[in-house]
């Protein structure tokens, strides 16, 4: 499922509609959109809070768009540039599709599925679930897919944390499973090569990582460990909605999830970790 809603989601960070939303609210660049746009369902919130739910970013790239985004744009004008920008994506990845009996049936069973979600211990989530729902379905179907993607990142979070990792920790191991490149995923987050290798060293003392920065058994079985209880964290929406209504969802959002693969709005591969849809 997360390979199925995430890149509705994700045309928020990548898409040229939404980059030029938050330039109209008045955000100067792509990293105070990225973070202002994200944060803003908490509120007017600094950088430590930032920091901490976002987890994986250094703190000097964070500091550079928050708290300064609020005094350009506040939550509430940040929040409708966000949903205005993530509709026209969708609208352009999507056509005369995105007005259609699929995407209303989609967003009807994806709220569905966060509707009365248990959020406790999950700020993000939490925080896009108490916001008003729109009326329009494709921005209903946008806004439920944020609540699910924030849903299973606040749970993911827990997991890293659990498995006492810190962000710079969680990169690093996560670029050694393959899945994204370390280049990648260094520039995306801010750290340097001298911040990156004192956390592979971090990890080579514990015994995740060898010399050459390949996992361990005890490393593949940590991060196994990490995506198991990750997903088992991320049941409940699935759960609620039951085996029929899961796999009408299913068929609904492929279509859209394919569409949003073969513009290269959201590209490959890309920091979040998304490979293609199947």
């Amino acid at each position: 499922m997360w390979r199925l809603f995430e890149p509705v989601h994700a045309v928020v960070y990548f898409a040229d509609e939404a980059a030029a939303a938050f330039t109209a609210a008045g955000l100067k660049g792509f990293w105070m959109g990225y973070f202002a746009g994200r944060a803003a369902p908490m509120g007017q919130v600094g950088p430590a809070v930032v920091g901490a739910t976002f987890f994986s970013f250094h703190p000097a790239r964070v500091a550079r768009a928050v708290p300064d985004a609020w005094s350009f744009a506040p939550p509430g004008r940040v929040l409708e540039a966000r949903l205005r920008g993530a509709v026209a994506a969708l609208r352009g990845v999507l056509g005369p599709d995105a007005d259609g009996t699929a995407v209303a049936r989609a967003a009807e069973l994806a709220r569905a599925a966060v509707d009365g979600l248990t959020v406790a211990g999950r700020p993000l989530a939490a925080a896009n679930a108490a916001l008003d729902w729109p009326d329009d379905p494709l921005a209903a179907l946008w806004q439920a897919t944020t609540v699910l993607r924030e849903h299973r990142g606040d749970g993911h979070l827990a997991a890293l944390v659990g498995a006492e990792l810190d962000g710079r920790q969680a990169l690093v191991s996560m670029a050694a499973t393959g899945a994204v490149p370390r280049a990648l995923l260094q520039a995306a987050r801010g750290w340097d090569d001298g911040e990156w290798d004192e956390a592979a060293a971090a990890l080579v003392d514990r015994g995740w990582l060898r010399g050459d920065g390949t996992l361990t058994a005890e490393g593949t079985a940590g991060r196994d460990g990490i995506e198991r209880l990750t997903d088992r964290l991320a049941a409940e929406p699935w759960e609620r909605l039951g085996p029929a209504r899961c796999e009408e969802l299913r068929g609904l959002l492929a279509p859209v999830a394919r569409a949003v693969a073969g513009t290269g709005v959201v590209p490959v591969p890309n920091p979040i970790g998304l490979p293609p849809p199947e």
